[in-house]
């Protein structure tokens, strides 16, 4: 029997098969959706975060089964059908938070999920939010400033 699972607002099938495979490998392999990159596969670096029902979630840890019924994210599904940039990846560009881009997709989609809980974090707030997801390039100030950018551009388009 076939269970859905929604990923970046499209239905999948999936089935008994490969329930047991995991998340990031379907998602890169089957979907090409290569954004979710696979820093260590053991769940620590952060480079593999997805939203899953718009919780950061490390793909490395997930089964497809684990996702079945759910909604899922990846940096492909948070950039407008236009082609723009979301104003969070904006932020980024913009605040010179990326270098390499290694880690970019997994820190944007944790800071996305951080402004629609908190949409005017603090940079502790920030700090938290993203002491998850390593970076070796940049540093972290430039994606706090990132952060607070989005969250700044954010709050003037709900006006």
């Amino acid at each position: 029997m076939a269970e859905t699972v929604t990923i970046n607002r499209h239905n999948y099938q999936i089935t008994d098969a490969i329930m047991e495979r995991q998340l990031l490998d379907w998602l890169r392999e089957d979907l090409d959706l290569t954004g979710t990159k696979n820093g260590c596969n053991i769940g620590v670096c952060g480079a593999c975060t997805i939203l899953v029902d718009g919780a950061p979630r490390r793909a490395c840890k997930l089964l497809l089964k684990d996702v079945t019924g759910k909604d899922v994210i990846t940096i492909e599904g948070l950039t407008p059908a236009d082609g723009s940039l979301h104003p969070v990846q904006q932020a980024f560009v913009d605040a010179g938070a990326i270098q390499c881009g290694f880690c970019t997709p997994g820190m944007v989609l944790t800071a996305y999920a951080l402004l629609k809980k908190c949409p005017q974090p603090t940079p502790a707030d920030i700090r938290q939010a993203i002491k998850g997801n390593l970076c070796r390039c940049t540093g972290y100030q430039q994606i706090i400033d990132a952060v607070m950018l989005a969250a700044d551009r954010m709050t003037k388009q709900k006006r």
